[in-house]
């Protein structure tokens, strides 16, 4: 049986004061995915285990099935998959945003100001130029990715990967000076020391950068720093081939989602307006879904507005953002696999909570969804933190969510 993974991204909450103590998927209109609550079988997943870190890199490694304790060795180096950038066995590739810091030097936010990737291209363009060959025995390659995004390599031989950052969008105003990167032995002070230095030139170059100056000019917020954060050296996985003998495909603004959907050996499919924010292409996202389930055995359909939305710590846009994966995503999907009468497995869950109220990634358990045509569907009746509760399925951990999916 085939099988496709909607997966709002940060899309479980806690409870939010503004709305009486209920979260916004318990005040969003979702009918759509209240239906494959009350037609299949709920419960809880543990994403982030015990000691690993929160966010989206090592909870969709669990959602697929992995495990990250093995498999999770930095986000860098599973968006350099999507970006085709070839690592070597000793480079260190970790995430790089273009982010903003206020006048009192805090951090304002963690995207520029969800920055155009036209512009964003030309600052890490700029950046790898005047600073990627300065001081030549310790080189780093900057690569542009998408909006406020990038990539940036430390060429193996000289660089260490034990060293540690702080995810911006977790520390949204505290202050630059308190979150530089730092050495977890003596062995990575010199690669601590580069990294700094290079984070000092791009501030300098930044914000006398005149695609700052116009975005100042015109209200915007300037991309006056880069950030680097979750470093590691390329993972050794299995393809869902592998593991599961079943084909796969990843749907996915993000360069995370498509570089670990790459390393599973799953094709990468691009959907036109696919942006990553509430403004994403939702209906161009689920036909291109339908399309792939004729081919592959398994689509992993991604959606990071409501992550987005959390960070933003903006109430109503998260609950928008529920309403539009329900309607413009799980309906027409829904539709389309009743239309061609097809037996395919529907399951539905964030991979992590981003409450509003804090804006940060939390680990708390999230609610799960799956409708097995051929299954005896259980008594919840509804799809949120607390309605999954009493769900048959328990508190599931490792890769016991996928082979649910699987029906193992």
């Amino acid at each position: 049986m085939k099988a496709v993974i909607v997966l709002g991204d940060g899309m479980s909450d806690h409870p939010v004061a503004k709305l009486g103590g209920k979260t916004p998927l318990m005040v969003a209109n979702k009918p759509h995915i209240d239906r494959i609550a009350r037609m299949g079988v709920t419960g809880r997943f543990v994403t982030v285990p015990e000691g690993q870190p929160n966010g989206s890199a090592v909870a969709n490694l669990s959602v697929l099935g992995y495990d990250p304790a093995v498999c999770f060795s930095g986000r860098g180096v599973l968006e350099a998959a999507s970006m085709k950038v070839d690592l070597g066995a000793g480079d260190v590739a970790m995430r790089c945003n273009l982010l903003c810091i206020d006048s009192q030097g805090k951090i304002k936010n963690h995207s520029a100001g969800h920055i155009s990737t036209e512009e964003s291209v030309q600052l890490i363009r700029d950046l790898d130029d005047k600073l990627g060959s300065a001081l030549g025995d310790r080189p780093v390659k900057f690569h542009p990715g998408v909006s406020f995004r990038h990539l940036l390599v430390l060429p193996g031989g000289w660089a260490s990967k034990d060293f540690d950052c702080a995810p911006p969008h977790d520390h949204v105003g505290e202050l630059e000076v308190d979150l530089m990167p730092w050495a977890l032995n003596d062995g990575a002070v010199e690669t601590v020391d580069r990294l700094i230095e290079v984070h000092k030139n791009a501030r300098r170059i930044l914000t006398d950068h005149s695609v700052n100056r116009a975005r100042v000019d015109r209200g915007q917020d300037p991309a006056n720093c880069m950030w680097v954060w979750s470093p590691g050296r390329r993972p050794s996985m299995s393809t869902f081939q592998d593991l599961h003998g079943v084909s796969g495909a990843v749907i996915s603004a993000v360069d995370l989602i498509q570089g670990l959907g790459v390393y599973a050996g799953m094709e990468k499919i691009l959907v036109e307006g696919a942006t990553g924010l509430h403004d994403t292409n939702y209906e161009g996202k689920a036909q291109a879904a339908l399309e792939a389930l004729e081919k592959y055995d398994i689509v992993y359909l991604h959606v990071e507005a409501t992550d987005e939305a959390g960070h933003a710590r903006d109430l109503d846009l998260k609950i928008k953002c529920i309403e539009y994966l329900d309607n413009r995503i799980v309906r027409p999907l829904l539709a389309g696999i009743e239309e061609r009468d097809l037996r395919v497995t529907v399951a539905v869950l964030p991979d992590h909570p981003t409450p509003v109220e804090t804006g940060c990634h939390a680990s708390d358990p999230v609610p799960v969804a799956i409708w097995r045509p051929d299954a005896e569907a259980d008594s919840v009746q509804g799809y949120d933190e607390e309605q999954v509760k009493p769900g048959s399925l328990g508190l599931l951990e490792g890769d016991q969510f996928i082979r649910k999916v699987f029906g193992e």
